[in-house]
């Protein structure tokens, strides 16, 4: 059995030899390191490179299982993967530890005035009539209610928010005090303070909210959006926020990434821009790796995976 890496993952390298001894593992920096032979022979790879394809997988005959080491895997050949039967894994759950702090601090930073301090120390300006706001009894809205949600849900409810969310179906889930299925999403949009987008790509998300959905929003209401920059049209977001529909929106995924140097979001001042960050941390790695050093366990006894495994067909 050939295990063959897409990054270098340092000590860990060391663990997986020698916790696996009849795997032969090959560490790489990413597809273009991959040699023609490795690539004829593997059966396993894991990591993460943005540049892998359908035209790699392709020089890949005996791949049986791919281990994403990133949650999102929409930029992956999925239609091939499935059509070729070839398990895929990801980072799910992970991410979410980072992610949830990474909320919860952009609104901790909103509602303190933070943004507003730092402006006043620029121009040596000392207000102490400064006043901010509480979360506490503030109502926040996460469309999507997987790992991401449950875990910043848990902090809000700490702080005694109400915590909503939307899913297909309705379905309860941990730490949130009332679901909406999607067909109530209007609904539910109107009732929340804060509105949370963490939803992956698939086709059913991609633009999924409209100008009428931030139009039916509070004016008050703060869109921060995590998931994937495709959930609404690129002009459609600066339009409502040009026009000041919402109070202001914290972005960390876009329609377009990377974010143009010259795009009008730069221009704005009820925008708060971030580079794609909020899942990243110097964890990651680790973490990944040990769901998928469990996984490797089960798959060499049994041929299969115990934990993670992404629905092709659903693409997450």
């Amino acid at each position: 059995m050939k295990a063959v890496s897409l990054k270098r993952l340092g000590q860990m390298e060391e663990v997986l030899i020698d916790t696996f001894p009849t795997v032969d593992f090959v560490f790489t920096e990413g597809v273009s390191a991959i040699s023609i032979n490795d690539r004829k022979t593997l059966d396993i790879l894991f990591g993460h490179d943005s540049s892998l394809d359908e035209t790699f997988l392709q020089e890949c005959p005996n791949l049986k299982w791919l281990a994403w080491y990133s949650t999102g895997v929409n930029k992956l050949p999925l239609d091939y993967l499935s059509k070729n039967e070839i398990v895929v894994t990801n980072g799910k759950g992970v991410h979410a530890k980072q992610m949830s702090e990474f909320i919860i601090g952009y609104l901790l930073a909103d509602y303190k005035k933070m943004r507003t301090s730092y402006i006043n120390q620029q121009q040596h300006k000392y207000d102490s009539k400064l006043t901010g706001k509480r979360l506490n009894g503030e109502s926040i809205l996460f469309i999507g209610t997987g790992s991401i949600a449950q875990k910043t849900a848990k902090v809000a409810q700490a702080i005694d928010m109400k915590v909503l969310g939307v899913n297909t179906t309705g379905k309860t889930e941990d730490y949130i005090d009332y679901v909406y299925p999607i067909t109530e999403l209007e609904q539910a949009l109107t009732t929340a303070d804060i509105v949370v987008n963490c939803l992956p790509e698939t086709s059913e998300t991609i633009h999924l909210l409209t100008k009428e959905h931030f139009e039916i929003m509070n004016d008050h209401t703060l869109f921060m959006n995590v998931g994937r920059g495709t959930i609404v049209k690129h002009e459609v977001l600066i339009d409502v926020l040009e026009q000041k529909l919402i109070r202001h929106a914290y972005l960390d995924v876009f329609e377009r990434e990377p974010l143009p140097a010259n795009d009008k979001l730069y221009e704005l001042d009820n925008v708060t821009l971030t580079a794609h960050i909020t899942g990243n941390g110097t964890e990651n790695a680790e973490d990944i790796t040990e769901i998928f050093k469990k996984n490797l366990q089960y798959f060499l006894n049994y041929g299969k995976i115990i934990e993670n495994q992404v629905d092709l067909k659903k693409g997450y």
